[in-house]
Parts: C-alpha cells; sequence; structure tokens
C-alpha cells in the first residue's frame, strides 16, 4: 500500500511527534497492521494546551481575509490528495472506496464554506435610543472566539467529522485540540501534514491520539472554553455532566426511522432505504433502522426490499463496486449478531440475513419487532434495519416519536399535508421528504434533541457555537 506511511507522527502544536506510547493501527477487513503511529499522554496534551493559549490573541487579530486564504488552501491541497486520502479512510475504517471517496469530497466541501462563513462572522449595530435613558448612546455587539476547543471525533467518519471541529474553528479564530479515535486517527494525521503547509500559527491546532483517560482531561480542564463531541449517547451525556463552565456541543446519533407512505413513490423509497439502511454496514449516525410503511404497500415494498438486499455486493472494501464490507472490529460484529438474537427469540421474525463472519455481518432485514428491543430501541450502528407496517399516518408519526433519540427522519410522501404534518410532530432535528434519514449536505444545521444531542452542527452553527457575543455601549 503505497499510498499510506508506515509511520505516523503526532500533530502537538505545530510540530510532528514520536511518544513512548506506541499505537497500531490495522485494516478491519483483513485484520494486517496499517501503519504505526503514538499516544499523546498528559505531559503531551499539557505542551499542546499551553501552544494553543499562547496564539490566542494572535487569533482573535487574525484577519478573516487571512483565515479564509489558509482554509482555501487546505481545500485545495486536499483536493491535489483526493485519492490518497481516500484509500487511507478505506483501510483504517473498512468504508468501502466509493463511499470514502465521497467523504473526502465533503471535507473539502466543508472547509470551502467555512472559508466562506470566515468572511461573514456576525456582528450587531444597536439603536439604545428606544428609551430615554438610552438617548445619544449607541451600542456594538462583535462576537469574539470563545477560546480553545476540545474536540473528540468518532471512528464511522474519520475525516469529516474531524473536519466539521477543525474548520469552524479555524473560521472562528479558536485553537483546538482534535482527539480522533484510536481506531482511525492516520487520515486525520494526514490531514495534519496538510495544515501544516499553511500559514496558521503553530499552536493553532493539535491533532492528538489519546487513551480516553488522557482525553477525559480535556472534558474537565476549565482551561477549555468549548467541547464538541460526536459520539455515543452513554459518553456524550457523561461528559456533559463533567464539563464544568464550558460550553458543550453534542451530536450523538440515534435510531433514524423512515416513513412510506401509500403515495410515495414505492421504486425510488425502496433504492434510497437500501443505501441508507446499509451503507457503510450501518456505521452511521442517522443510519435507517426503522421503516414504517403504509399497510396499503407493506408486502410490495418489502417484497422488492428484500430482492435489492440480496443484490449488494460484499467484499473488499477497496473495490470500487463493493457495497458491504466488514465492520469496524469484531466486537461490534458480536454486539450486532446479539442483538439480533435477542430480537429473534423475543418474537421479530427474520427476513434476511442474520448471519456473522467474523467483522462481517449480513445485511439483515427484521420484522415483528417491539420498541422494547434493542434492534429498535436503541442505537444498534451496523447492517440491520426493521420494517413494520402502519394504518394512519398519525400512527406512523408516533411510532417515530416513539424513541428516546431524534437526530433526523425520513418521509416518503407526494401529498402536502403528510409533509407539513410531518414537520409540525416528528420530534427530531431534521426531516428529510421523499429522502433517507441520512441525507447531510455539509451547511445545513444537523443535530438533535432528546438523547441524540445538544446544539447543531453544520459549519455556520458550530461557528456560532465558537463565538462569545461582546456589548460596546457608548455615547454617539
Amino acid at each position: 500500500m503505497n499510498f499510506m506511511d508506515k509511520i505516523y507522527q503526532i500533530y502537538l502544536g505545530g510540530e510532528f511527534r514520536k511518544t513512548d506510547d506506541l499505537l497500531r493501527v490495522y485494516n478491519p477487513y483483513n485484520n494486517e497492521e496499517l501503519a504505526t503511529t503514538y499516544k499523546a499522554g498528559k505531559p503531551e496534551l499539557e505542551e499542546a494546551i499551553i501552544k494553543a493559549l499562547s496564539v490566542k490573541e494572535t487569533l482573535i487579530d487574525l484577519p478573516s481575509g487571512k483565515k479564509y486564504g489558509i482554509l482555501m488552501q487546505i481545500a485545495s491541497q486536499m483536493n491535489e490528495s483526493i485519492q490518497d486520502l481516500a484509500r487511507i479512510i478505506t483501510a483504517e475504517s473498512g468504508k468501502p472506496i466509493r463511499y470514502a471517496l465521497g467523504e473526502v469530497d465533503r471535507a473539502i466541501q466543508t472547509f470551502t464554506i467555512a472559508a466562506e462563513e470566515s468572511k461573514r462572522l456576525p456582528g450587531e449595530y444597536i439603536d439604545i435610543e428606544w428609551t430615554a435613558a438610552g438617548e445619544g448612546k449607541e451600542a456594538i455587539v462583535r462576537y469574539f472566539p470563545v477560546g480553545l476547543v476540545a474536540g473528540i471525533s468518532p471512528f464511522n467518519f474519520p475525516l469529516n467529522l474531524a473536519v466539521h471541529k477543525l474548520a469552524p474553528a479555524i473560521a472562528a479564530g479558536c485553537p483546538i485540540i482534535l482527539k480522533p479515535s484510536s481506531s482511525t486517527p492516520l487520515s486525520t494525521l494526514r490531514l495534519a501534514q496538510i495544515i501544516d503547509n499553511t500559514e496558521l500559527p503553530k499552536g493553532a491546532v493539535s491533532i492528538l491520539p489519546m487513551s480516553r483517560e488522557t482525553g477525559n482531561s480535556m472534558v474537565t480542564d476549565e482551561r477549555f472554553g468549548l467541547l464538541t463531541f460526536t459520539g455515543s449517547p452513554v459518553v456524550g451525556w457523561k461528559m456533559k455532566s463533567q464539563a464544568g463552565k464550558k460550553k458543550v456541543a453534542l451530536e450523538l446519533g440515534g435510531n433514524a426511522g423512515v416513513i412510506v407512505s401509500e403515495i410515495a413513490d414505492l421504486d425510488k423509497a425502496v433504492k434510497k432505504c437500501i443505501t441508507g439502511s446499509f451503507a457503510y454496514s450501518g456505521q452511521v449516525c442517522i443510519h435507517t433502522q426503522r421503516i414504517y410503511v403504509q399497510e396499503k404497500i407493506f408486502d410490495e415494498f418489502t417484497r422488492k426490499f428484500i430482492a435489492a438486499v440480496k443484490t449488494l455486493k460484499k467484499g473488499d472494501p477497496m473495490e470500487e463496486h463493493t457495497d458491504i464490507s466488514s465492520m469496524i472490529d469484531d466486537a461490534n460484529a458480536e454486539r450486532v449478531e446479539n442483538w439480533v438474537k435477542e430480537a429473534l427469540e423475543s418474537g421479530a421474525e427474520l427476513l434476511c440475513g442474520g448471519n456473522r463472519n467474523g467483522s462481517y455481518y449480513e445485511p439483515t432485514v427484521l420484522t415483528n419487532t417491539a420498541s422494547s428491543m434493542k434492534v429498535c430501541g436503541l442505537e444498534i450502528f451496523g447492517p440491520v434495519v426493521t420494517i413494520e407496517k402502519y394504518t394512519d399516518f398519525k400512527d406512523a408519526l408516533e411510532k417515530i416519536n416513539d424513541s428516546r433519540y431524534g437526530l433526523q427522519a425520513g418521509v416518503f410522501t407526494n401529498e402536502i399535508s403528510q409533509m407539513n404534518d410531518a414537520f409540525r410532530h416528528l420530534e427530531v432535528g431534521g426531516i428529510m421528504i421523499n429522502d433517507i434519514p441520512g441525507f447531510r449536505v455539509d451547511h445545513m444545521p444537523y443535530g438533535g434533541v432528546k438523547d441524540s444531542g445538544l446544539g447543531r452542527e453544520g459549519v455556520k452553527y458550530s461557528i456560532h457555537d465558537m463565538l462569545e457575543p461582546r456589548l460596546l455601549v457608548k455615547d454617539k
């Protein structure tokens, strides 16, 4: 694999470093060792914090045109390295190469959006003379960087979800220390090489694989102004309880649902739901996990859906036609296998799939499930989907809402009243009409309610989280 370095050094405040704590990274498809990097310990983290704080004032004063140029340079250099970045993602995560190429393209777009948004940071002039007490005065609201950002990103989109923390921080003028997943740190460390070639002040960005214990010290350290975390709800809400006075943004996933109305384009719904259910083996925060189909078309939808599942191509994720490959590791595949077995023992019916071979779990479809089953009630984060029937549209909305999560939902319908009812009543952060919950473009507000998180990502919205308003009142 000549597209990859065999040794990746961590990026500490503008310097590439080795430590005494080796981190070996493996290909989940064949379990071969890909490369070696290192974990930062508490001394390295402390040094990164000190370096970040040393450039805090420099970043506040960095002109928007300079930030724009830096962000566009990163996007341009990434564009020149699309193939290599995608192959690194595939090798470290097992993500099929066509999805990895899409992720790199999105990461480039995320930096481009951040560059544009860096030129239009918020600000406001306020007329104070609305009342007699304010006569002769005026006010300006300027937004200042919140300070040092702690970013923690997951394995499933190892590049773009990290970029959704890095790019807004650069645009906002905040130094950031990013902890990538220890399973998939290589693509972000390759990105560090690109960032290092820019004029961004050294210390503004550190990318440090760490143990969970070391990473948790960022959560509790009062020198950080913001924690932005993408990962599991259990971990995320615990971090929020430990974060003290810092701002917190959480994107925590869910068990996304889809409604298919009797007046929907059935073939379109099937095609979209296949992708939503099984892309990257379902290891996506907005993976289509629950599908509710109107009873009049339930049999036809299910028949077409199962037929489409059986056409999915299993294989080496480096092959361009591969649809589904291994999960991130054996432990997660075993967890999915156990959850499906529990559901079957409780009365669920297996329509297809249900078998595991190492870290590969077959595309699996269940019916006759209940919200109390883990395959429905929890985030399965695997290639498993449930299909159930509903009678009326209100019933379908209630089924979607019968969840501790609320990230995004998909509704296939051609009736405006159903679209409006879904928008009014679904307890989620976003509703996709005639598309799957997994639809996302990188400038839209993205996030959820209930156990699915706190706040919104999407470049502009993340930038705003990284800013604090400051008011100046003065005489005219």
